[in-house]
């Protein structure tokens, strides 16, 4: 028997035209049209708090409706073709609203370093970000991956969808200037084994 060598397996994976200009500009539009609330971390524990040293953002919840299905159905078709394409993940779907997440320059916006678990019902297994500014339109912001020793940087493309395993470190680092906006979904399905 022949020792087969498996590729590895990424840190994070890309598709960059998953929506259309027009779709880009109306889910941002749809965002923009939200009401923002800065972000809280979910300790798990009765004084969860506003932690500037870890994260500043501004964040919306899409919660699924007539107007924002389209987002949902397009979100849930990339994800699972570049799931299937590099993860084999059994995906069951979301457990959570879509988050229209805002990093402002003047307030330094960021979020330091961590995985996309916590104290949740239900695990999830796939994390994805879509780029819905312009590189040109902020300074800083980079969103980061903790690879082993050393760090990847995702591309800043607007429209890039990012999709990585929800266990791998991250994070976003400060916003120096303008603002970046991004819409995260996280999808689940059963312990990984």
């Amino acid at each position: 028997m022949s020792d087969l060598l498996l590729p590895p397996i990424p840190t994070f994976v890309v598709w960059d035209d998953a929506f259309t200009p027009a779709e880009l500009a109306s889910l941002t539009a749809f965002g923009d049209g939200l009401t923002a609330e800065t972000a809280t971390l979910k300790t798990g524990s009765p004084d969860d708090a506003i932690r500037k040293d870890i994260r500043i953002t501004q964040t919306a919840w899409i919660a699924p409706s007539p107007q924002s299905q389209w987002i949902y159905d397009r979100v849930q078709r990339v994800a699972r073709a570049l799931n299937d394409r590099s993860y084999q993940f059994d995906l069951r779907g979301f457990s959570e609203n879509l988050q229209y997440t805002i990093y402002n320059g003047t307030e330094g916006g960021h979020y330091d370093w961590h995985v996309d678990h916590g104290p949740l019902k239900v695990q999830r297994k796939l994390s994805i970000s879509v780029q819905l500014s312009d590189p040109s339109d902020y300074d800083g912001c980079n969103l980061e991956f903790q690879a082993g020793n050393k760090i990847e940087t995702a591309p800043r493309t607007l429209g890039a969808v990012v999709a990585f395993p929800s266990y791998v470190l991250h994070r976003v680092t400060p916003c120096t200037w303008g603002t970046r906006k991004a819409l995260v979904a996280w999808t689940t399905g059963p312990k990984l084994r």
